[in-house]
């Protein structure tokens, strides 16, 4: 008696779902690739000294302890001071806050103009400011410690805010252009019918509609300030370095033992910021980015 063959519907049924599950598997290794450096650098904070050097790197630790957090966040050496992370944490808080608003605002602006009010040379303008988007950090270090120095805002937080301003404007120009040449120009042209002048058409109509090209741009800046590290060692002073800057002291001046679990504790902490953003906020990130996308 033979086997009958499978009608063919079940068939490529069956073939959809091995195809299926074979995604998923590949999509489980990449996730277990890319997590496994954090968990290493999450299992080792929460060991000792002496579990790391006679464990294994993947393991679980033994004893869980929370020391290494500790002296990361209030105790550890960035230098000739044991001050932790805590102030460059706070630093970075300064900077970041004040620069994301205000290039968000600006960004805002420039994209309403070139996007509802067409003026001779706009392509242009918009052009150049997309330029500035591409032109590498280290090309802009000379020129920006001129600037700064003429200023009077050399080595100081409120420079850094500026810096960070001035280069963070071409990306949140484009991200609002981009998803203002969506929105009906008719919708423009009835509120100047109304008596409605430039800023209150752009407070009363374009902000009410712009929560999720905010919540892109937002993230973008928030991340690209909190994570610099070119910038806030290049322009920075004792009292003004980022975490960023701070964490690199850590690691790099430790005396005798060195503390592997307080390093990796500091990156983490570090990190977490942007990490608790993205998983706050990721799907809106999204969501804001392909609202733009349909046109311009």
């Amino acid at each position: 008696m033979t086997d009958m063959p499978l009608p063919r519907s079940q068939g490529s049924l069956l073939g959809r779902r091995l195809l299926r599950w074979g995604l998923y598997a590949m999509l489980c290794v990449f996730a277990l690739y890319y997590l496994l450096p954090l968990f290493v650098m999450l299992t080792t904070s929460l060991k000792s000294l002496e579990e790391i050097r006679t464990g294994s790197l993947v393991a679980l630790p033994r004893e869980i302890t929370f020391d290494a957090w500790s002296k990361a966040w209030s105790g550890a050496c960035t230098g000739i001071q044991c001050e932790g992370l805590k102030p460059f944490f706070w630093n970075s808080i300064l900077i970041s806050v004040p620069g994301v608003l205000i290039s968000t605002i600006i960004g805002a602006m420039n994209g309403y103009v070139f996007a509802q009010w067409r003026f001779r040379g706009a392509n242009l303008f918009f052009a150049f400011l997309l330029f500035g988007c591409f032109i590498p950090f280290q090309v802009v270090l000379l020129p920006m410690a001129r600037m700064l120095g003429i200023f009077g805002m050399a080595g100081t937080i409120p420079g850094l805010i500026f810096v960070h301003t001035i280069y963070g404007l071409g990306f949140t120009t484009l991200f609002f252009r981009n998803y203002y040449v969506t929105i009906p120009h008719e919708l423009v042209r009835a509120a100047k019918i109304d008596g409605a002048g430039f800023f209150r058409i752009f407070w009363s109509i374009f902000l009410p509609l712009s929560l999720p090209i905010c919540v892109v741009t937002i993230i973008w800046q928030f991340t690209q300030i909190w994570n610099d590290f070119l910038f806030g060692v290049s322009f920075s002073s004792a009292g003004s370095q980022p975490i960023t800057v701070a964490l690199n002291n850590i690691v790099n001046s430790t005396t005798g033992v060195k503390e592997y679990n307080v390093d990796m504790a500091a990156a983490i902490i570090a990190g977490l910021p942007t990490l608790l953003v993205y998983i706050v906020a990721g799907k809106y990130f999204i969501r804001g980015l392909t609202a733009g996308s349909v046109k311009g």
